[in-house]
C-alpha cells in the first residue's frame, strides 16, 4: 500500500485508559486494514491510523470501544505530520540540543568539508560564537559532473573529528538510500537536500535510519509536496523530521532563490514539525544572510542553517554565499536581541517528544 493512499483517523484515548483498552483499540484498527502509529503524551495516548478500509464503519466501531474519548477522520492529505494528528509542537532531540523547543538553534559551517584544518577551524569558531550544530558536506550534489563532489568517507571522518574537538552535533547530506547507514554512523542529523526531496527510496531509507532528518524543500516544490515527502519519512518509522525552507526558484534573478518566509509561517500553522531557514541558499549573497536570518527569527522559525568558511574566496563551492568567521560572529551578536523577543513570543511547548 502506498504511503499517501487511503484514509486516516486519529483516536484520542481517555486520560486513564488502561493498557488493555489501548491494545484492544490497536487490534481493532489493524483488523480494519489500517496501520497503527501511537503517540504517548503526558496525560493520554493518541493513536493514528492509515489504511484503505471503510473509514466510517471503523470510526463508528472505535467510538463505542472502552477507553476511547474521540475518533475522527484526518482530512489533510499528509496525515502524521499534520496538526490534526498532533496539535502540539514536536520537539526533535539531537543529543543535548532540542529543535522546536525554547531555543533558537543555529547550525553553521562550510558548504563542503575540504580539509582537516578548514573544518576544525570553522567548527571551533562557530562553536565559540554560539552555534549548536556543525554543517558540512562530505557528499556534494553538483550541477556539473566536473565540480568538486566531496571527500565522502574521509569527509565524514573529519566531521567526527570536529565533533570530538568541539562537542558540536553534525548535520551532513546523504544523497542515496545506499549511503544512509554509512552517513548515520557519523552524523547526528541526516540532511536530505533540495534535489532529493522527492527521492522516495531515500525518504523510505531515512524512515529506518534511527537519526533525525532535516528535509530541505525542493527548488520548485510546493509546501504540500514538502509535507508529503516528510510524511514518507514519518510513515516509515521516523517521527524526527525537521523541515528546512532554503528558497525556491521564481522569476526573480537578483538572488539565487526566493526565500518563502510566508511559507514558514504557514508551515507553523499546518504541521507540528519544526521549521528552520537556510538564508545562505535562499539568497546566494553573504551580504543578505544577516537580514534574512533576522527575518527567520521574526517569522517564527525554529533555527537557521548558514554557511561559514575561513576563506570564502578560496572555497571549492558556494563561496559567494558563505560568511567569514568574523561576519558570522557579528551576525550572532546582532541576532541576540531578536532571539530574546522570539523566546518571549514562543508559546509553551509540550514535553512530549516527537
Amino acid at each position: 500500500m502506498g504511503v499517501y493512499q487511503g484514509e486516516a483517523m486519529i483516536i484520542s484515548m481517555k486520560a486513564h485508559a488502561s493498557q488493555e483498552e489501548i491494545e484492544a483499540v490497536c487490534a481493532r484498527i489493524q483488523e480494519s486494514g489500517y496501520r497503527v502509529h501511537t503517540i504517548q503524551g503526558d496525560e493520554r495516548v493518541v493513536i493514528g491510523a492509515v489504511g484503505t478500509g471503510d473509514v466510517t464503519e471503523c470510526l463508528e466501531s472505535l467510538q463505542a470501544m472502552p477507553g476511547v474519548e474521540t475518533a475522527v477522520r484526518i482530512s489533510a492529505p499528509y496525515k502524521f505530520v499534520s496538526r490534526e494528528f498532533k496539535p502540539e509542537r514536536s520537539r526533535i532531540r539531537v543529543n543535548g540540543t532540542v529543535v522546536g523547543d525554547s531555543e533558537f538553534v543555529i547550525m553553521a559551517g562550510p558548504c563542503a568539508v575540504e580539509s582537516e584544518r578548514q573544518i576544525l577551524q570553522t567548527a571551533e569558531a562557530v562553536a565559540r560564537a554560539g552555534a549548536r550544530v556543525l554543517r558540512g558536506g562530505a557528499f556534494k550534489p553538483r550541477t556539473s559532473p566536473y565540480d568538486f563532489q566531496g571527500l565522502e568517507l574521509a569527509g565524514l571522518k573529519l566531521l567526527r573529528r570536529a565533533k570530538e574537538e568541539t562537542g558540536l552535533d553534525i548535520v551532513t547530506e546523504v544523497m542515496s538510500d545506499g549511503d544512509v547507514e554509512l552517513v548515520a554512523e557519523y552524523a547526528d542529523i541526516l540532511q536530505i537536500g533540495a534535489r532529493n526531496m522527492q527521492n522516495f527510496a531515500l525518504l523510505k531509507a531515512a524512515g529506518h535510519a534511527g537519526r533525525p532528518v532535516m528535509l530541505k524543500r525542493g527548488m520548485s516544490s510546493t509546501l504540500k509536496e514538502l509535507l508529503m515527502s516528510a510524511e514518507y519519512i514519518v510513515a516509515h518509522g521516523n517521527p524526527n523530521v525537521i523541515l528546512c525552507e532554503r528558497g525556491i526558484r521564481t522569476f526573480e534573478t537578483a538572488t539565487r532563490n526566493t526565500c518563502d518566509l510566508a511559507g514558514v509561517a504557514l508551515l507553523n500553522e499546518v504541521t507540528h514539525l519544526p521549521v528552520i531557514v537556510d538564508p545562505s541558499h535562499a539568497t546566494g549573497k553573504r551580504s543578505l544572510v544577516p537580514a534574512v536570518s533576522r527575518a527567520a527569527v521574526a517569522i517564527g522559525a525554529d533555527g537557521i542553517i548558514v554557511e561559514v568558511h575561513p576563506q570564502p574566496e578560496k572555497a571549492v563551492s558556494d563561496g559567494a554565499q558563505s560568511l567569514t568567521i568574523p561576519q558570522f560572529e557579528a551576525m550572532v551578536k546582532e541576532l541576540a536581541p531578536y532571539i530574546e523577543l522570539w523566546k518571549k513570543a514562543r508559546a509553551p511547548v509540550s514535553c512530549a517528544s516527537a
